[in-house]
């Protein structure tokens, strides 16, 4: 089990403010693939969700004392942070080209939209509350998988299980979580 899991947000999240940079890299540990994938999903570009990603925790790093962390997770403060580091960075590439396309500037006020993010906020708290019902090992398989990319044998080696019962595993917590979040009905 990794320090976010032992540990909740909170705790690191004040352990970091206070200047620990053990608690900082459990975060960054725990939330970088996610930061990155939104960055990659409204930048499109690899080496500048990369960089984003980055910015984002430079950012975290310096906003952490001010942070009155209001959900157990740290991951909708840190989604908000790279959406306005995306934002910024459609911008430079508009002013590079001298001019914004029309596309650009969809871009650019989709990744500012209060009630989407309000959405989404919403969303990974559903996705946390039912993830967070689950066994220890099933959190943690989910936590390695699908939050932080891991192979299935790369997650049954580090928690000393088969494949098999990585991805039975999985399989289920795909579809606790999925019904857990989905609208009835649909």
């Amino acid at each position: 089990m990794t320090d976010t899991t032992a540990r909740g947000d909170a705790e690191l999240v004040a352990a970091a403010a206070g200047g620990s940079e053990y608690a900082f890299r459990a975060l960054y540990r725990a939330y970088v693939r996610p930061v990155y994938w939104i960055a990659h999903g409204l930048l499109r570009d690899p080496a500048d969700a990369e960089d984003v990603a980055q910015e984002t925790f430079l950012v975290a790093w310096r906003k952490l004392p001010e942070l009155e962390l209001l959900g157990e997770s740290l991951l909708p403060w840190l989604a908000t942070i790279c959406r306005f580091q995306s934002a910024n960075r459609l911008r430079r590439r508009g002013l590079e080209r001298r001019h914004l396309t029309d596309e650009d500037a969809a871009e650019i006020a989709d990744t500012v939209d209060v009630e989407r993010q309000v959405v989404q906020a919403d969303l990974v708290d559903r996705i946390l509350a039912a993830v967070g019902s689950l066994s220890a090992l099933d959190q943690e398989i989910f936590r390695l998988c699908a939050a932080q990319g891991y192979a299935y044998q790369a997650a049954a080696d580090r928690l000393g299980v088969s494949h098999g019962a990585v991805r039975n595993r999985l399989s289920r917590i795909r579809t606790h979580v999925r019904a857990a979040v989905e609208p009835e009905g649909s």
